[in-house]
């Protein structure tokens, strides 16, 4: 199958299906439209990427995550339980998300023990899934409508904004949902079912996610392939009953409060219409310029329901918006109904519709184009994304001066720099534990007197500031001290 009749539809009768042209095996533009696909990944691994390291490499660390997991995959790469310190000292992160799928991160950082390592494979993750929307796309409608999706994907909101959260582990759910989608839509069910259910790994929720996919291939196989209805509904009770196991019983046997500490946060929510203004919003990013809408014409754009549910259940209300890398999942998602929806469109009688279908991928690239030049990808074309400043150069020599193996205490700012040589506690959580080092990001002045504010922390400790530049603080536990 070549793909369907994207030509602008002159009367209002179905739009004939394109007969498949048997091409020579080696031909040029065969080969070429066999590499798009991974040329737009390559170029999308480059830029995300560029945009991560050099984050980290100017200080610009948004949250404590990537300290995090930079924690618990150096665990992995020793052979030792997946303990963040970050989280409390002695946490096994098993009894906060249950993400074991990371561990596959390991060997790398065993080889380059830094955290470029988390950026440089995320970067990776996020650009392998442009391979299969990419492919499918141009299989199905075009060469030249699949080039415009998939770089409609890879510049998406939801995907440049989880690149610039610097690590997550949801980088792998990403491919895994990209690659079960472009299985779907080709006709390999079972395929779509193998790539669905490691999902049920990368995070507690995702099992629901891969529940949806397995009900999907069910429906859609139940005339053309009744016997892998079964199959997908084996694997549908499947996913679900390891969410429910995951939640109710794996990760409160790692938590030391036997749960899971985030229902809290769905059960203090005040309903779905609670931030009722941010949900819409959301929904209509997700919905409009990466699919004009026309994705809601897809059983697939179902999918995304258990990762909105959940969100917009909340009473978290992080999980409402467009920020940080929770939409991430949704992309491909979303992407894919889109595509779905246009092969759909492309057979019916209105004519109106095929013609908007028709001209949708080159306007949902141009869509994605114009918003990254507000959106993180735009940095890579500032010069400065590209130089570090001399006061962070000098910052960085001050975070090196804690000698390896120290106990340090810190907050966002020097954690990416010290997890991989330090046992780092988050601030104010160091459970007892007195610290040789405090190491602050200082930049807003929220510390005023750094001593006092030591002091406070550690009343049977003293500790004396051994250097401050560009808004990074270094206090030293004094020989004795407890």
């Amino acid at each position: 199958m070549h793909g369907v009749s994207l030509a602008p539809p002159g009367t209002g009768a179905p739009a004939p299906p394109s007969t498949p042209l048997p091409e020579p095996a080696a031909s040029p533009t065969r080969t070429v439209r066999g590499r798009d696909p991974y040329i737009v990944a390559v170029v999308l691994f480059c830029a995300y990427a560029a945009l991560s390291i050099s984050r980290y490499l100017q200080l610009r660390t948004m949250s404590w995550d990537l300290g995090i997991f930079e924690q618990v995959i150096r665990a992995y790469a020793q052979l030792e339980a997946p303990v963040a310190d970050l989280k409390g000292p002695g946490v096994n992160i098993l009894g906060d998300h249950f993400s074991p799928v990371v561990a596959l991160l390991a060997p790398a950082y065993r080889l380059f023990p830094t955290p470029v390592t988390l950026l440089v494979a995320q970067a990776a993750l996020f650009a392998l899934s442009a391979i299969p929307v990419t492919r499918v796309a141009a299989r199905l409608l075009g060469r030249r409508p699949g080039v415009a999706i998939g770089v409609g994907y890879g510049l998406s909101w939801g995907v440049q904004r989880a690149v610039e959260f610097d690590f997550h582990e949801i980088a792998f759910a990403v491919p895994l949902i990209a690659f079960a989608l472009e299985a779907l839509l080709t006709g390999r069910r079972r395929a779509a079912l193998c790539w669905a259910l490691p999902l049920v790994l990368v995070k507690e929720d995702l099992g629901l996610t891969a529940a949806a996919i397995a009900l999907v291939v069910a429906v859609r196989a139940r005339r053309t392939a009744p016997r892998v209805v079964p199959d997908a509904l084996a694997v549908a009770a499947l996913a679900v009953v390891a969410a429910v196991l995951t939640f109710a019983f794996v990760i409160p046997a790692f938590n030391s409060g036997d749960t899971y500490d985030y229902w809290v946060k769905v059960e203090g929510g005040a309903g779905p219409l609670d931030g009722f203004d941010v949900k819409f919003r959301t929904l209509l990013w997700l919905l409009l310029p990466t699919a004009g809408l026309l994705a809601l014409r897809s059983p697939l754009v179902l999918i995304a329901l258990p990762t909105i549910g959940w969100r917009f259940l909340s009473s978290e209300d992080n999980y409402w918006g467009t920020a940080w890398h929770y939409n991430a999942v949704l992309m491909p998602i979303v992407t894919l109904a889109l595509v779905d929806a246009i092969v759909r469109v492309c057979g019916g009688s209105r004519a109106w519709l095929r013609s908007y279908a028709h001209h949708l991928p080159a306007m949902v690239a141009a869509a994605a184009l114009a918003l990254t030049t507000s959106l993180p990808l735009s940095a890579l074309a500032e010069p400065d994304t590209y130089r570090v400043r001399p006061e962070v150069r000098a910052a960085k020599r001050l975070l090196d001066s804690i000698p390896d193996d120290a106990t340090v205490e810190a907050n966002v700012g020097p954690i990416s720099l010290l997890t991989s040589r330090c046992r780092v506690f988050w601030v104010g959580d160091t459970r007892g534990i007195t610290p040789d080092y405090l190491a602050l990001d200082n930049r807003t002045r929220w510390v005023g007197d750094p001593v006092a504010y030591a002091k406070r922390l550690h009343p049977r400790a003293t500790y004396t500031v051994t250097g401050e530049v560009g808004g990074f603080l270094v206090l030293e536990r004094a020989r004795g001290a407890e």
